[in-house]
């Protein structure tokens, strides 16, 4: 029997300048037993995308490889007739490693959850990995507390903006970084107390103006999925006791912490990935799940989609991606 394909935007070849990516066939798996086919609908892009196409990722596909980490669509085909969903539900998936740009991908059932009604595929497709990010983040690993001074750095983007909307729920005073005035207001209009801008004169500055905003105390949890210089600039403006969430590195540089830092000011450097806290909890990672999307469900929880890109333009959508055009989640439309 000849091996079923699907097309998909493929990484082929690792490269700093897109030279190894194109549309192609490429094999998907047989749906078995606990596995479910989907015919996707919409795609959403992340950083890791990016960083997978020039390997500078922890996670390292096999080349030839879809990008793409979650997506939303439509069941096709089950592996059971004990499987919890059936043909023609209409799903979500993400923290899934790639595969999402593609006409059709084969999960596990339990990498899915049914597409809130009041969502399109395109919300859908951009809502798992930045909210259970955050939630993971902010809330298991955090242990942010209602009344907490929380500092979100790349706020702009969308895993920052999950982290500024879900902190808010949970009743945090936010306090947004970013490095555009223009987009750090439409942050601020997404629920923000306060918002800096953390270039000065070319160079990564805000200790001052987080101490500032916090009566001199600095923040009691740092969200930075930014890293490097702003890392550097956040343990300085923490307070005494205080957690900084080490989301990724999108600023490209990963800091070297002198480690009499959190000796002397007692605060805690915490790593944060959502998928391996769900693989290494199991009870616990499908609990996150049913939070955000019960919260989704309520309308409390909403995706800011700044860009919506054809299928065949996805090239043109990781280069908005790269070029940190993106205000929240920028989003590939297949089908």
């Amino acid at each position: 029997m000849s091996q079923k394909l699907t097309e998909g935007f493929v990484c082929s070849n690792l490269s700093d300048n897109f030279e190894g990516l194109s549309f192609k066939k490429i094999p998907i798996s047989s749906v078995e037993e606990n596995s479910v086919k989907v015919s996707i609908k919409a795609a959403s892009l992340n950083f890791p995308d990016l960083l997978m196409t020039q390997g500078k990722y922890q996670n390292k596909p096999t080349l030839p490889f879809a990008l793409g980490m979650e997506g939303a669509g439509i069941v096709s085909e089950v592996g059971s007739q004990s499987c919890t969903f059936k043909e023609g539900d209409e799903v979500m998936f993400g923290s899934w490693g790639h595969g999402a740009i593609a006409k059709e991908i084969v999960l596990p059932e339990s990498m899915l959850s049914q597409k809130p009604k009041s969502f399109s595929f395109e919300e859908a497709a951009a809502f798992k990995t930045v909210y259970l990010t955050a939630f993971v983040g902010l809330i298991r690993r955090g242990n942010l507390v209602e009344g907490e001074n929380l500092l979100v750095h790349g706020a702009t983007g969308g895993v920052g903006m999950a982290a500024v909307e879900l902190g808010k729920l949970y009743g945090a005073r936010v306090i947004a970084t970013g490095t555009s005035d223009e987009k750090l207001e439409i942050v601020k209009s997404w629920g923000a107390d306060e918002i800096v801008n953390t270039l000065e004169d070319g160079k990564t500055s805000f200790r001052e103006e987080v101490k500032e905003l916090t009566n001199g105390n600095g923040a009691d949890v740092i969200y930075d999925p930014v890293g490097g210089d702003v890392f550097d600039e956040s343990i300085r403006c923490i307070n005494w006791g205080g957690r900084l969430l080490v989301i990724g590195f999108a600023g490209g540089r990963i800091s070297n912490l002198p480690v009499n830092y959190p000796l002397i000011k007692g605060f805690s450097v915490i790593g944060v990935r959502a998928g391996e806290y769900g693989r290494k909890n199991p009870d616990l990672g499908k609990e996150n799940i049913d939070i955000i999307n019960n919260l989704a469900n309520e309308g409390k929880l909403k995706p800011h989609i700044c860009k919506i890109f054809s299928f065949e333009h996805s090239l043109k959508a990781l280069k908005y991606l790269k070029d940190r055009k993106l205000i929240g989640k920028v989003v590939i439309s297949i089908s």
